[in-house]
């Protein structure tokens, strides 16, 4: 809302509230699909539904209007787990490739990596995939595959880590990788998860799954247990 007002179109904190709303519905209708949009297609669908296409959109704002957008990761930055740089070296030392595959919510691929570069820890990933950028989502198969095909390692030779059980088990599992289910509390935004509405809560439904059909290789309830979870997966 300030960075338009700044440029000269005037828009209310209450129509810039409503079309994010209408925003966060267009997407989730998109990511029912397993796609996703760009981060300047994002940007244009808030514009779209603030002003109502009154307003011609000029291309020479938009790099103020992504600044804007991506702020709010850098004004309250997200919690790293604390084990995250002792595990990632870890696994360096131990020559394995490292890599990270992002389904991004309104916060794009490109400010994820500034982050992560900030925290220290973008330099132990071999690759970043974010699904803003390649138009794919968790828990496609070909996600996960294209880093198969990108680390020229068979699916069932890459053990992939995350906490949510329907896109990171079950999709790692279906395309043919090895599943470790990170089960912890620490670090969830549980009052966003308990908000129906919030793409948050959105991201973490098992749609037509039931818990007991998605089955972990292993489960680890600290991320510290990874290093030695993924030697025993190897020697399987």
């Amino acid at each position: 809302m300030q960075a338009l007002n700044k440029l000269g179109v005037g828009v209310s904190l209450k129509q810039m509230a409503s079309a994010m709303d209408e925003t966060a519905s267009t997407l989730k209708k998109v990511w029912e699909t397993n796609k996703d949009v760009t981060h300047l297609d994002q940007i244009r669908l808030i514009l779209k539904h603030a002003l109502k296409s009154s307003v011609a959109i000029n291309d020479e704002w938009m790099e103020e209007l992504s600044s804007a957008y991506v702020s709010p990761i850098f004004k309250v930055r997200p919690y790293l787990n604390p084990d995250v740089p002792e595990v990632l070296r870890r696994f360096k030392d131990q020559n394995k490739l490292v890599g990270l595959i992002c389904n991004t919510g309104l916060t794009p691929g490109t400010a994820i990596r500034r982050f992560l570069e900030e925290e220290g820890v973008a330099r132990y990933f071999d690759l970043m995939v974010f699904s803003d950028e390649v138009g794919i989502r968790k828990p496609d198969p070909r996600i996960f595959r294209s880093v198969a095909h990108k680390f020229k390692v068979s699916p069932h030779n890459i053990a992939h880590i995350g906490d949510n059980l329907r896109v990171d088990v079950w999709g790692a599992k279906n395309a043919g990788f090895k599943a470790i289910y990170f089960s912890s509390e620490v670090g969830r935004d549980k009052m966003a998860e308990s908000d129906p509405k919030s793409l948050v809560s959105f991201s973490r439904r098992l749609g037509n799954l039931k818990e007991d059909q998605i089955v972990a290789d292993r489960t680890i309830t600290s991320l510290a247990m990874a290093p030695k979870t993924v030697q025993e997966l190897e020697t399987q």
